[in-house]
């Protein structure tokens, strides 16, 4: 992870001058047994990373315990709670703010992060400033350009999408084995009632038998220039 971890000196970012930063927000939730329980962050900060070389952004730490409460059962997972989160990310902003950044975009690594929707809503009240990443959007297109063969509904948590990114970014992070970790659950109607465990044993649901780090490569490359969409929006009052 410390290559994915910004390693920037107040130098390095006085001379940036940057008006738009980057938080990648994780989790520490349970991936199956061949996934680590750091796979939403270190996935997070893979894109955050590249969003951030790729324009020149101020490339913040992860926050890397977040809303996994869905996950609760299942061994390793730890969470703090949605105002917490809202808290934190609030904060940060304002500290981004008081010191001449006021744009930021936040990269969410985990599906469960409801409540920075929320945040990003009322950040914006007063015109544009912070942009959630990616977003519904941004995902399919990445999914389209990547080729991936599994779809959205099946691809929820620890499969292609999630492993493929890992493969291309941080491979030593995906254990042997998990190519048997297959499991189909595409319809989840009390996801919120039941938790993961409600629709799966292994903790997985997706198909990360079909990743490979080519398409975690054409990943990062769609995100990078699906950023810049919202950098145009955020940086017209950031700037």
């Amino acid at each position: 992870m410390d290559d994915l971890i910004t390693q920037a000196t107040s130098g390095d970012e006085r001379g940036r001058g940057p008006a738009v930063a980057v938080l990648p927000v994780g989790s520490f939730e349970q991936h199956g047994d061949h996934l680590p329980l750091i796979t939403d962050t270190a996935i997070a900060c893979l894109i955050a990373k590249r969003i951030a070389d790729d324009h020149d952004l101020f490339l913040l730490p992860p926050i890397t315990i977040s809303c996994s409460h869905e996950h609760a059962p299942m061994p390793g997972t730890v969470s703090i709670s949605a105002t917490t989160l809202y808290a934190m990310v609030n904060d940060i902003w304002r500290s981004l703010k008081a010191s001449g950044v006021p744009g930021l975009i936040i990269v969410n690594g985990h599906g469960g992060n409801y409540v920075l929707s929320n945040v990003a809503q009322e950040l914006n009240v007063d015109g544009p400033r912070v942009a959630l990443f990616p977003v519904s959007e941004d995902r399919a297109r990445a999914r389209a350009d990547a080729g991936l063969e599994s779809t959205g509904a099946e691809d929820m948590h620890g499969g292609e999408f999630e492993v493929s990114l890992l493969l291309h970014g941080a491979p030593h992070l995906v254990h042997d084995g998990i190519e048997q970790d297959d499991h189909s659950a595409p319809s989840r109607p009390n996801l919120l009632t039941l938790g993961m465990a409600g629709y799966t044993t292994n903790g997985i649901i997706g198909q990360p038998s079909l990743a490979t780090a080519a398409k975690g490569k054409a990943i990062l490359d769609s995100f990078s220039e699906s950023a810049r969409a919202h950098l145009s929006v955020i940086g017209r009052r950031a700037s």
